[in-house]
Formats: structure tokens, sequence, C-alpha cells
């Protein structure tokens, strides 16, 4: 591909495409197969602990030799508020009687945020992954000097100008310029603060004329020309997250699959309610629920989360994914069903039909 920026080359990497780390859905064997077809595959350890990350590492590096993402979560830890905690627990109540289930007797923080998890800091720098990410904010100079002393080469997220020239200023190698279409977290650094919700194209442009590291772009791309139009906007990549969902290699289970290739797919909302932090998801029972919630009953993430899934949990035993986490970008219309390896490969092929379109007009 000719326009293969330096940076890509670098890492090894043969494509301009870069496969999201979504929680809960990217696999070892998605990951694998997206780098060993020329983009950079990614798992994503924010919500599990310091041993399954290393299990997660090796169980990629068993099945690919290519350069891999590795992408850990960076929100401040949660404030617990027993009250609003039960609060919330009681306004959910009615909902898990519908599943003959009760909620839990209390919530707690289900995972470390990885500005305080040492453990898994020692695990990146011992298994060194060729890169490593960062969501919802960086983690202290000393964490990402060590992890650059590795030979690590790091990504994060930014939502907004301000944000990536923190990102910039901080030493971090390249920038994720993540739009509202995006599906999933949101990856602002202060969850609390003015949100200029920016579209993907418009935080492109302006990230790729104001910020002097490579940028790449995410959400709402789901095909060759959006990647294209990427690169065109001064992006060196593209990573795409929606796309890869209904991969055979996902772990979705069969209500988010049924969902994302159904109606449901052309109508996703925002929603805090689900985890305790905005993201889009695809309208389902669970976002319904959250019309009208003040923002300030919901607890704090990742609290709201336990309650999320024990809900989730209660109604697929009986049959019903309406409660699930189906995070998924304004693209979503256009998911594939192939291989991730497959995909990919078409990505490619319209990506290079779409920019040879474009460069010879």
């Amino acid at each position: 591909m000719t326009l293969l920026d330096p940076f890509l080359r670098e890492l090894g990497i043969e494509l301009p495409i870069l496969q999201a780390p979504m929680a809960g859905i990217s696999t070892p064997e998605m990951a694998a197969a997206v780098s060993n077809a020329g983009g950079l595959g990614a798992i994503a350890v924010g919500s599990v602990d310091a041993r399954a990350t290393r299990v997660m590492i090796a169980a990629v590096r068993a099945r690919t030799e290519r350069p891999f993402q590795v992408n850990v979560f960076c929100h401040q830890p949660a404030v617990v508020d027993a009250t609003r905690e039960a609060a919330w627990l009681a306004r959910l109540a009615p909902e898990f009687s519908r599943y003959a289930a009760k909620p839990p007797a209390s919530l707690t923080e289900i995972y470390q945020s990885f500005l305080t998890d040492d453990a898994k800091l020692a695990v990146l720098l011992e298994d060194r992954p060729a890169v490593v990410s960062f969501h919802f904010g960086i983690p202290a100079r000393e964490r990402i000097e060590a992890l650059h002393a590795a030979g690590i080469t790091l990504l994060a997220t930014a939502t907004s100008l301000d944000e990536a020239h923190v990102i910039a200023a901080a030493g971090i190698d390249a920038v994720v310029a993540q739009g509202y279409e995006a599906g999933g977290h949101r990856g602002a650094f202060d969850p609390d603060g003015t949100d200029d919700r920016l579209g993907t194209m418009a935080l492109a442009r302006l990230l790729a004329r104001k910020i002097d590291i490579p940028v790449i772009v995410a959400g709402g791309i789901m095909d060759g020309a959006g990647i294209a139009a990427s690169l065109l906007l001064g992006a060196v990549a593209a990573q795409l997250g929606t796309a890869f969902i209904a991969c055979p290699e996902s772990s979705a289970d069969v209500g988010y699959r049924a969902a994302l290739l159904g109606p449901a797919a052309h109508h996703t909302v925002m929603t805090s309610a689900i985890s305790g932090r905005t993201a889009r998801c695809l309208a389902n029972r669970f976002t319904a629920l959250a019309d009208g919630i003040e923002g300030n009953a919901i607890p704090n993430y990742p609290i709201a989360y336990d309650a999320g899934k024990a809900l989730h949990a209660a109604a697929r035993a009986s049959g019903e994914f309406g409660y699930g986490a189906q995070w998924a970008g304004q693209g979503a219309p256009l998911a594939r069903t192939l291989p991730a390896g497959e995909l990919v490969e078409c990505l490619r092929s319209e990506t290079e039909k779409a920019l040879a379109g474009s460069l010879s007009r």
C-alpha cells in the first residue's frame, strides 16, 4: 500500500488497519488473525487482572509472530457511594424480578484502573507487547517512561484537541482520534467535563493539522472507503471496532450478533446506565430503561457495571439478551460476518481501490 506511513513500517505493520481493542469482545484469536493478515490486532485487558493479562498475551503470541496491541484503562478509581449504589439496585430490582432474580446485595469496583495497577504494569514490562494503548486518559509519566524503556510503542485515545495535546506532551507515540460516532465507551479523560462531541472527520483533520505525532482515526469506520478517507484527512491509519464484532473470532454472544445484524443496528444511543460511563450501544432494553434517568443517580464506573453485568446475566439465563452491553458505532448496519483475516483482506482491497480512484481524479 503506497501510502503506508513510516510509523507503521517501523512497527512491522503492512496495512493502515488497526482492529480496536474491545474488552469482552476481542479475543487472542481475533488479534492474531488481524495481525497475520497485515493489520494490527488487539486485545483489551482493562477489565481483567494481571494473571489474565499474561494468559491473553501468551495466547496471541501462540498464534502470531507479528506485532499486536494491548489496551489498558486509565480511568480515575471509582468513588464509593453506598447510598447511591443501594438506590440504584432498588431501581433495578423490578427488572431483575422479571426474570425471577434478585439484584446483588451490594456493588463493587469490579476491576482496577491501570493508574494504580502495579501488577499489570509488571506483566507488560516483562512480556513487552509491541504496542500498549491507553483509554480514558494516560498514566503517570513514570509508567510511560518505563513502558518506553521496555521498547513498547504507546498509543492513547483523544476525543478533543486538548486531550491530544496532553498525549503528545507526555511523549506518547501516536494518538487515536475517537469521533463521537464510535461504539463503546467514550474515551474522554474527564467523564464529567465538557464534551464537544466532535465527529470523526472533524476531529481527525483537527488533530492531523495541530498535533505533531501520528494520528489514527476511530469512529464509524466500517470499510475501505472509510479507511481511505481517514488517510486522505492526514491520518496514518484507521482503527475499526464494530466492523469486527460479527467475525466468528469475536466473543460476542448470539443475542449481540443478532442485534448487530438486525434492525437494532440502525439505532445506536449513548448511555451511562449500563456501566456508569458514557458509551454508544445498540438500542435495547437496557438503553430504554435508562431514558430519563438523571446521571447523578448512576454509580461511578465501573461500580455500576457490576449491576449491569448481573442484570444481563439474569435476563440471558431466561433467553433475553436485551440488557447486554451491545456496544456499536454508528456504522453498525455495514457489519459483515467474515472471518477476521478475510475481513482485513477485503478492507485492504477496498482501501486500495478507493485511494486509486481518489488519486486518479
